[in-house]
């Protein structure tokens, strides 16, 4: 048996079902005083576009956008400074940002040291 999911109490449908406001309350405190300030010009295009076209796969740059419940099972291009990283929203990410599932960073991947990097480097063998 799959275990239903909740976020604070209410279903999915309840939370859908919401208005932004109602949503808002359930959030904790960053999210919800960004969404009271009120959403970005870009990020309301963002939602329109999500209403107008849910199917489609949405490309954004709007990493702050906070994650409400009408974008679940929606797929997004959320933009890391250089790709549009693919990014599938499920229950489980509501309230956070979109920007916290693309990451702009790459794991360092050291090699040997070049040559000049040390004092020691500057030594060549002869033989």
């Amino acid at each position: 048996m799959a275990k239903k999911f909740l976020f604070r109490g209410k279903t999915l449908d309840e939370l859908q079902n919401m208005s932004l406001e109602d949503f808002s309350k359930l959030l904790k405190s960053r999210a919800r005083r960004a969404l009271e300030k009120g959403l970005t010009a870009e990020e309301k295009i963002l939602l329109q576009n999500v209403r107008r076209e849910p199917d489609k796969f949405h490309k954004t740059h709007c990493r702050e956008m906070v994650i409400l419940p009408e974008m679940v099972g929606r797929k997004f291009g959320v933009h890391n400074g250089k790709e549009f990283f693919s990014v599938m929203i499920t229950e489980e990410m509501l309230g956070h940002r979109l920007g916290e599932f693309s990451h702009t960073t790459q794991e360092v991947k050291h090699s040997a040291p070049g040559i000049g990097a040390t004092k020691s480097s500057k030594y060549i063998p002869l033989k």
